[in-house]
């Protein structure tokens, strides 16, 4: 490779990290085909800041079937006792990682939790599925749950709130 397809790299990159700081956006990813066997591979990725999770997910490597079609919606808390911005919650639980949400470890079974269910520090809370990985989230602390911010077999960014432990 030369050197100016180097620096012309090292400007495509720079420039898609613009793009990612400029439209808000956690992980950008492209494929820059140069002929038939040469080609630049970029991901350009984010961590913003989240308060530390007490335990870490433990991975399984078990398939998880597609969610069934009639998936019960989550139910929402009153707005008066939460603040505006759920993340901003003392009790917020959220992603660890980008995947898909299960929030029951096989379609037809029952959920992991529903509001108002009590759970221990350790209890799996759903699992977010990230690269064929079934991620079990705990619980990082008992309490009961409060509200459920998001739906069976939704998209989850890093950092998003899941569920809200009072």
């Amino acid at each position: 490779m030369s050197n100016k397809n180097h620096e012309a790299d090292v400007a495509f990159i720079k420039a898609l990290a613009d793009v990612l700081r400029d439209n808000d956006l956690t992980e950008l990813q492209v494929k820059r085909e140069y002929g038939e066997d040469d080609s630049l591979n970029v991901r350009v990725s984010r961590v913003q800041p989240q308060a530390p999770i007490a335990a870490a997910p433990v991975q399984h490597s078990v398939p998880v079937a597609a969610p069934a079609a009639a998936a019960p919606a989550p139910a929402a808390a009153p707005a008066d006792d939460l603040p505006e911005d759920p993340a901003a919650h003392p009790g917020a639980v959220t992603s660890p990682m980008v995947g898909t949400v299960y929030m029951q470890a096989e379609p037809g079974s029952p959920a992991f939790i529903s509001v108002g269910s009590t759970v221990k520090e350790g209890d799996t809370l759903l699992i977010v599925e990230a690269m064929k990985t079934m991620n079990h989230i705990p619980a990082p602390r008992a309490g009961t749950v409060k509200r459920i911010l998001i739906e069976d077999g939704a998209p989850v960014e890093y950092g998003a709130p899941l569920v809200i432990l009072e």
